[in-house]
């Protein structure tokens, strides 16, 4: 487990220097290596119920994320003579660990979910007859082969960013990872809402980071699409998630394209179009963040006015209590809703008296 970190904070730290990159690429191919014969032990004695260690899985997953995301090997950044002497002489290594996160995962196995009635069973063993319109149920849910949603959703944003790699074959053999995520999700808790949250949040990040793209979209769609046609009592909510991720994809490659236009209304527009979605689709936190990003442009043009406005669609999400606030609430040192209500319209008083005066 140490070793696991121990080759994170190597990998994070760039032990050479980036113009190294013979040197850098043999301690990669060594990093592989050590990693994969790490993840036979693992699968030899710490993958049965009674042996298994969660914290031992986590730190082997984020460190073969970090290993694939590393810059030194994100071969679309190179000149093609750099990548393709890389790739004559140490081969993509982000397929070889692509491949083996996904591996790893699905050996984790399924999670089952079985009602068991207990006094069905007693009856049964012992006096070998059972009328099930007569007896009554003590019905117990018992979960089986549960490991993954030991991960879900915490390996949900690692494996998003792993997905991202605009590599095709890398891809094609990773996305489907997330519907296997969702069916884990949904056998334990009827609904894969945490996942649904998680992806939400990172993919904004994700996105407005550089990664992702068209491509991407497509592939996710069309994937996941296909996984769910052998779940037929599934495929609505796959459907129902595949048309709100679309969408959302859509915006935030919209939005990061403009950020670097010189149209104010352009990145107006998108930021819009971007909280407003958020706001349908009940997302208060995010839908929050793009308000004070509304806000940051109208102030940089010194549109007062408007930037009070925006502040004040804030205001309106709070109320005059004592409540604590929730974790999107929170500026500065204002612990209850009452306090920052009355913060922001301090604020908000403010830039309407600048923008009287200008």
């Amino acid at each position: 487990m140490e070793t696991f970190l121990l080759f994170k904070d190597l990998i994070g730290k760039h032990v050479y220097p980036s113009d190294w990159m013979a040197m850098i690429m043999v301690q990669n191919r060594v990093f592989l290596r050590a990693i994969n014969t790490y993840a036979d032990t693992m699968n030899l004695k710490f993958l049965n119920n009674n042996d298994f260690e969660v914290q031992l899985w986590n730190n082997y997953f984020h460190l073969a994320v970090a290993f694939i995301t590393q810059e030194s090997l994100q071969l679309q950044h190179f000149s093609s003579t750099k990548r393709n002497k890389i790739l004559t002489k140490y081969g993509d290594m982000r397929r070889l660990i692509g491949f083996a996160i996904r591996d790893m995962w699905y050996k984790l196995g399924k999670s089952v979910c079985m009602c068991v009635c207990v006094l069905c069973v007693w009856e049964y063993m012992y006096v070998g007859v059972f009328d099930s319109e007569t007896d009554s149920c003590a019905s117990v849910c018992v979960c089986v082969g549960g490991n993954k949603i030991c991960f879900i959703p915490g390996m949900v944003g690692p494996i998003l960013e792993m997905t991202l790699i605009p590599e095709e074959e890398l891809r094609r053999a990773t996305i489907p990872i997330f519907f296997d995520m969702m069916q884990c999700e949904h056998t334990v808790s009827t609904h894969f809402h945490k996942f649904e949250n998680e992806i939400i949040l990172k993919l904004d990040h994700e996105v407005e980071g550089g990664g992702g793209d068209e491509r991407y979209m497509e592939l996710l769609e069309t994937i996941l699409l296909e996984c769910a046609v052998a779940r037929p009592l599934l495929r609505p909510e796959v459907e129902h998630f595949v048309t709100l991720v679309k969408g959302l994809l859509v915006r935030l490659l919209d939005y990061r394209t403009v950020m670097s236009d010189d149209s104010r209304n352009n990145r107006m527009s998108c930021t819009v179009n971007l909280l407003n979605f958020y706001k349908d689709i009940n997302r208060e936190g995010m839908y929050i963040r793009y308000l004070y990003k509304l806000r940051d442009l109208h102030l940089d043009v010194e549109n007062y006015t408007e930037a009070a406005y925006t502040l004040l669609l804030h205001s309106r999400l709070l109320k005059w209590s004592d409540d604590q606030c929730s974790p999107q609430f929170e500026v500065r040192s204002c612990q209850t809703q009452r306090q920052l209500k009355e913060t922001l319209y301090d604020k908000i008083i403010g830039h309407f008296d600048k923008g009287k005066v200008s």
